[in-house]
């Protein structure tokens, strides 16, 4: 490749083009799908915008896969243990993998109110863990790569939380979340320590859904943006010399990444079970 042909490749486009959301779902050198945005939607003084972009298709293609996979599963159960046989092959594998999001996850993190929670973690765990492994394979995309996603869900898991909280302790055990008493602090004192800590505990509840939000954008984005600046470096310099080890750390780091896309999911199931047995606990 001369230089003039290098200078020509744009490393930023690239990484860009793969990682941002579009009308359109790009199977290269094959083609591309494309469909055109739908006219907007008018609530009064809102507008919104109902459009279904690639990542909202991916993001429903996870839902449908994760669907798929446990009814293929509970199918399975169902053949083995009625001809008396011990869960084996992948409908095995599945049941200790459900078993442990709900054991090792959801009540050990929970606790004795876990059972109730379990299914909105387990489906949590998979739905994030489906999303993050179809950016992985060709023409595919990251739907937990883009912020409103992670936001979403995020914000689905600040819902569950406070409102478990509030069902559990009931309206004065909440507001005790929000103005904590303060032991042995009482008169004036305890009452404002207790005004003063109302904004920094309201604040502390909005902070948790946004770490969940930003941790796993931000996680599922990085990688993406490694290998594919790699590969731009690749394209860029057009060079054997350069080509042939950079493939290979694009390999490894496409590794890595496999095992970052069930360790993120891990993360956030792990993290939205810490967050509802904290609001399960009486609060001091």
């Amino acid at each position: 490749m001369t230089e003039t042909q290098g200078t020509d490749i744009n490393i930023g486009e690239i990484v860009l083009h793969h990682t941002s959301d579009a009308y359109a779902i790009d199977f290269e050198p094959f083609g591309t799908i494309s469909w055109h945005k739908w006219p907007d939607v008018h609530l009064g003084s809102l507008t919104l915008n109902l459009t279904p972009t690639k990542h909202v298709v991916f993001m429903i293609l996870a839902a449908v896969l994760v669907l798929l996979v446990m009814w293929i599963t509970k199918r399975g159960l169902i053949k083995q243990r009625a001809h008396q046989q011990a869960p084996t092959g992948f409908a095995g594998f599945m049941e200790q993998m459900v078993l442990w999001v709900r054991d090792d996850i959801a009540i050990a993190n929970i606790g004795e109110n876990g059972k109730k929670f379990a299914p909105f973690i387990v489906a949590l765990f998979f739905f994030v863990l489906f999303m993050n492994l179809l950016g992985l394979l060709p023409w595919g995309a990251t739907a937990t790569g883009n912020l409103a996603v992670t936001g979403a869900l995020a914000l689905m898991v600040f819902v569950v939380v406070e409102i478990g909280g509030f069902l559990k302790l009931g309206p004065k055990g909440y507001l005790g979340t929000i103005f904590p008493h303060f032991e042995g602090v009482g008169g004036v004192g305890g009452a404002v320590l207790t005004v003063a800590m109302a904004p920094i505990e309201i604040l502390s509840k909005l902070v948790k859904p946004f770490a969940l939000a930003v941790r796993l954008f931000g996680n599922m984005t990085a990688g993406h943006f490694v290998v594919l600046s790699l590969a731009g470096i690749i394209l860029f310099f057009g060079n054997w010399l350069i080509g042939i080890p950079t493939a290979v750390v694009i390999a490894l780091i496409y590794l890595l990444e496999t095992l970052v896309a069930g360790l993120q999911a891990y993360v956030f199931a792990l993290l939205a079970s810490t967050f509802i047995g904290l609001m399960q606990t009486e609060h001091h």
